[in-house]
């Protein structure tokens, strides 16, 4: 029911994120979804892959401090107040939302989001029970092909 984000260390300097997507681009790896947090002197790159093992491989071998975290990805009506559902269902069960991001696909008329939870199976269960779609590692695939 979970997806595999891999976190990874950047250094905050101009031209990290270009030489880490090269090194994506190079060893053939798609990105499926990516954000972003920023420190004074390092990032947090969070991606989620379409081959986290050959990522996290590749990762490693060219010097990265990475790691895989196990994360929600759900699927909501593209509409406003989609977002507001789940994170009413969330916090009406006790589930912390510890940070979130989104992710685009060519299906049209839902938006898909990364939930990085306190309690992944709770959350799962919870949301699902409420009509919230999860998916799983090899359907974040499917949905790009």
């Amino acid at each position: 029911m979970t997806v595999k984000q891999i976190s990874v260390f950047l250094e905050n300097k101009p031209g990290q994120l270009a030489e880490f997507t090269k090194l994506l681009e190079k060893n053939e790896i798609d990105m499926r979804a990516m954000s972003l947090a920023d420190a004074e002197d390092f990032g947090i790159l969070r991606i989620i892959v379409d081959d986290s093992y050959k990522t996290v491989c590749v990762l490693k071998d060219a010097g990265y401090v990475c790691s895989i975290t196990p994360v929600l990805a759900v699927e909501i009506p593209d509409k406003p107040g989609s977002l507001v559902k789940v994170l009413d269902i969330l916090g009406e069960n006790g589930i912390n939302l510890e940070y979130t991001y989104a992710f685009i696909t060519r299906k049209k008329d839902v938006a898909y989001m990364i939930l990085r939870v306190t309690d992944n199976e709770k959350a799962g269960d919870v949301l699902s029970k409420n009509g919230i779609r999860i998916y799983c590692q090899h359907e974040i695939s499917e949905l790009f092909d």
